[in-house]
């Protein structure tokens, strides 16, 4: 390590081949997984070359390296019980419950009513319409939608709110 502190490349490209097992062996009495084990390996491997110039030279490097090697190793560990405690792998739930978009009438329902407020959207005056279009369709946000009408922000929220009742309105038959 001190070579490859002094900017010996060879030797730290040896020091780092020279890790993998006690990386390895740190690793595997933590308990990680072993499908995990090479990610810890690759964690400490970058934390070792962005923390070498902290290396104490006077210091024996094993436990400095069995350090890093174990802290990686419960940040793995850690990470595993996060998806462990939110993640499911059920694929039989997958297969027992029915697709929602399977029943052809209500996909054709849905469709027709796209196909009305599209409609009921190119009825609207061009201001709201223009609101509609930038804030609801296109995703724009306020500011992004008032540059592009040329309007000012509080013009476009008027207009959106505007827009919203009004289609809102023809949605449900009211106009």
């Amino acid at each position: 390590m001190v070579a490859a502190q002094a900017g010996d490349r060879i030797a730290y490209e040896a020091l780092l081949r020279g890790c993998v097992a006690l990386i390895k062996s740190a690793a595997y009495r933590l308990g990680v997984p072993f499908d995990c084990i090479d990610d810890v390996v690759q964690e400490t491997l970058l934390t070792v070359h962005r923390a070498r110039q902290t290396y104490d030279p006077t210091r024996p490097f094993s436990p400095w390296l069995r350090t890093i090697a174990q802290r990686r190793a419960i940040d793995v560990l850690r990470r595993q019980g996060y998806k462990g405690a939110r993640e499911l792998h059920a694929p039989i739930a997958y297969e027992n419950h029915p697709d929602p978009d399977d029943n052809p009438e209500q996909a054709l329902d849905r469709l027709d009513r796209a196909a009305q407020l599209g409609r009921a959207v190119d009825t609207l005056p061009p201001g709201q319409r223009d609101a509609v279009k930038h804030l609801m369709l296109l995703e724009h946000s306020l500011d992004e939608a008032a540059a592009s009408t040329g309007k000012t922000a509080g013009a476009i929220k008027v207009n959106l709110h505007r827009a919203l009742k009004a289609l809102r309105a023809r949605m449900e038959g009211k106009d």
